[in-house]
């Protein structure tokens, strides 16, 4: 798939559909926060545009991909090579709208583990470390990364998605590791559900957004 950005010249949309380009949100050398990598150094890279709608997602000021600058993968980089970071996180929006083959190449040719966190719902792109799926409702996951996934990380909004979160631990691999987070503004009435319902289902553990108990970003 090569995705579209309004305004762009031919020249633009070619760098954009090889990966050499994209619309860089923010970036910035931090302490991951959740699932399995939780508490390691790592270096986010956020890339805008987004069309899955999630309703309680937290970071909607990158759902539209044009406010964000078109940025040179080179100059990412580079960037992120001064910070001496051991990994990378790609996020989003939802990053595989584009073609990550270029950035992460280069990432590994400097040793630099590569994650990903995505919804899923767009085909695979690029050469990952650690591939987090959290799927949404609103555009399951293809059944390739369903696979390739080494973590499925449920948000956890009402007790009926115990039931969701079941259903998609059933496509991804055996050796996939399970987690249920609590959506952030409803953690004090989810948690003590997730908390049982772990109890009961050992082979799940839990997610915390432990960047934001530590106020970073």
């Amino acid at each position: 798939m090569n995705y579209k950005l309004s305004g762009l010249n031919s020249s633009q949309q070619t760098l954009l559909d090889e990966g050499k380009l994209l619309p860089l949100m923010e970036e910035f050398y931090t302490i991951q926060g959740e699932g399995y990598n939780t508490g390691k150094a790592a270096y986010f890279i956020r890339i805008g545009g987004c069309d899955v709608g999630c309703h309680w997602c937290d970071v909607k000021e990158s759902w539209n991909a044009k406010i964000h600058p078109l940025t040179s993968v080179d100059t990412i980089i580079k960037t992120v090579l001064e910070s001496n970071t051991p990994a990378i996180v790609v996020t989003g929006g939802e990053p595989l709208i584009y073609n990550l083959d270029y950035l992460t190449s280069l990432f590994k040719q400097h040793g630099i583990q590569t994650f990903i966190e995505t919804s899923g719902a767009y085909p695979l792109s690029g050469y990952w470390d650690w591939i987090c799926l959290s799927p949404k409702k609103t555009m399951l996951p293809k059944e390739e990364i369903y696979k390739a996934a080494h973590e499925l990380k449920v948000i956890v909004f009402n007790k009926h998605d115990f039931s969701w979160a079941e259903e998609q631990a059933e496509k991804v691999s055996g050796n996939c590791y399970l987690y249920l987070q609590p959506e952030w503004s409803k953690r004090n009435d989810i948690m003590p559900l997730i908390v049982e319902y772990i109890k009961e289902n050992p082979r799940w553990m839990v997610s915390l957004q432990t960047h934001k108990y530590m106020n970073i970003p």
